[in-house]
């Protein structure tokens, strides 16, 4: 009497896990993709409140690295920018353009459907706005501030 499996046997567990893993692995994208939305949201609050501090102290607002310096934000959301590696799957602009007088700051994936699917928006307001054009402008649904 031969102990062991036979092929039909291996062929059924086979298939068994492939199905699972056919039902399992589209809910985890989509659930790494509403954790970079959740740390994106997080991050703009932290620089929310980094630009008020900052602000207070030297009456003027500033960029992710004159944050950074001070040690407002850490030193891997300050790199987070178009030109550095992203935090979480997502990338930060701060633009203080109007004379330091006000800021906004945009969070957008760094790969757009993979990493997330909304561009988030924040500024002196503290509200969070979004949208959900990759590259898009306009900004209608508030998260709340």
């Amino acid at each position: 009497m031969n102990k062991g499996f036979t092929l039909i046997e291996l062929m059924i567990v086979v298939a068994i896990i492939a199905i699972i893993a056919a039902i399992a692995i589209p809910n985890l994208l989509e659930s790494k993709k509403a954790a970079n939305e959740a740390a994106a949201i997080s991050a703009l609050r932290t620089i929310s409140s980094a630009e008020e501090l900052y602000n207070t102290r030297y009456s003027s607002y500033a960029t992710l690295a004159q944050m950074s310096s001070r040690n407002l934000v850490d030193s891997v959301l300050a790199a987070a920018t178009t030109t550095g590696s992203g935090k979480s799957g997502y990338y930060f602009e701060v633009d203080t353009s109007v004379s330091g007088a006000a800021w906004t700051t945009i969070a957008r994936p760094t790969d757009w459907g993979t990493t997330g699917e909304r561009n988030f928006r924040i500024d002196q307001t503290g509200v969070i706005y979004y949208n959900t054009d990759d590259g898009g402008t306009t900004w209608t649904s508030a998260l709340g501030g």
